[in-house]
């Protein structure tokens, strides 16, 4: 049976970097191109116009300078542009969550491996999660630009050699199947699922979002973070999705110690548990997280048994 979720956190997780209002000034300081989309609010303070892509990816460009040590950064336009506070904090709960098997200690290093299932142009998770603890990354996607992209973002920040290896997986319909090598072992997976279910539902969520921002300057709306096809919508949406995942993590179930996710929906949860038990999972949790209004929660399973748990340390360790 799944772990049930603490309560909700309030805020950020306490390790990530991104609490509190963002310092303009400083943010400007340290790439100045963000001063073009800086702009006052009628109480008098900085703000961006956040319906705005090219104000998203500035800031972002920004926050991955100063708190991630990124000389160069970009991706292509209409390509999925994150938040990068709450992206960090999947990076923070995934140590948390390695920690509990490492004697309450954070896993640091290279010898730590993470896969990133649709690690996207941006690269995001890699980034931060070497930068905070030194881990080693293995990125995929089914995007052969997001790839390109991403190989160059490498090689054109020292801080990342050596640390992310990004494969192409050439069938949309796996996740891990065609990736993982014989005998590779990783000691996490983590993804952020497309949780559409089309096009046109992905195309609907926005013209909520632009409402919400209180925008609606296009007949054909703009996501404000971006996004392609692949990584906005699957058929089926992200149950299905995920429940594509629980389902190809059983056939490598001795090649990782914790399979995790972001979960969206809530109601993708009883049919992603349900899933997990009957493929055998011996431990699932449930995390939850918080971002200002927005709720989401990382799910976490292992098919490992305490015997095999415990070898799994001390071979790692």
């Amino acid at each position: 049976m799944p772990q049930p979720p603490n309560a909700t956190p309030a805020t950020l997780h306490p390790r990530n970097r991104h609490h509190g209002r963002y310092d303009f000034a400083q943010l400007v300081h340290t790439a100045p191109e963000l001063a073009a989309f800086v702009m006052a609010t009628p109480s008098g303070d900085a703000s961006l116009d956040f319906a705005d892509p090219a104000a998203v990816k500035a800031l972002n460009r920004a926050l991955l300078k100063q708190f991630y040590g990124m000389r160069q950064w970009d991706i292509p336009a209409g390509y999925l542009c994150p938040p990068i506070p709450g992206r960090a904090d999947y990076i923070h709960y995934l140590a948390d969550l390695l920690a509990d098997g490492n004697a309450g200690v954070v896993p640091t290093g290279k010898a730590v491996r993470v896969l990133d299932v649709g690690v996207g142009a941006n690269c995001i998770y890699p980034i931060i999660g070497h930068y905070e603890y030194g881990w080693r990354f293995v990125g995929t996607d089914v995007d052969t630009t997001a790839l390109r992209v991403g190989k160059q973002l490498v090689a054109s920040n020292l801080t990342l050699t050596g640390a992310l290896e990004l494969r192409h997986q050439p069938d949309r319909n796996s996740i891990f199947s065609g990736i993982l090598k014989p005998r590779e072992v990783f000691d996490a997976t983590m993804c952020n699922p497309p949780f559409h279910s089309s096009a046109a539902e992905a195309e609907a969520s926005n013209r909520r979002k632009e409402r919400n921002l209180g925008t609606n300057r296009q007949a054909r709306p703009t996501p404000n973070f971006g996004g392609q096809g692949t990584e906005l919508w699957y058929p089926g949406g992200e149950a299905t999705f995920l429940w594509r995942m629980a389902e190809e993590s059983a056939l490598f179930r001795e090649s990782c110690y914790w399979f995790t996710t972001l979960v969206s929906k809530k109601e993708t949860l009883p049919g992603l548990y349900k899933s997990l038990q009957k493929l055998g999972a011996t431990e699932v949790r449930t995390i939850p997280m918080a971002q200002g209004h927005k709720i989401s929660r990382i799910v976490a399973w292992t098919f490992l048994d305490a015997a095999q748990q415990q070898a799994w340390r001390e071979k790692r360790g």
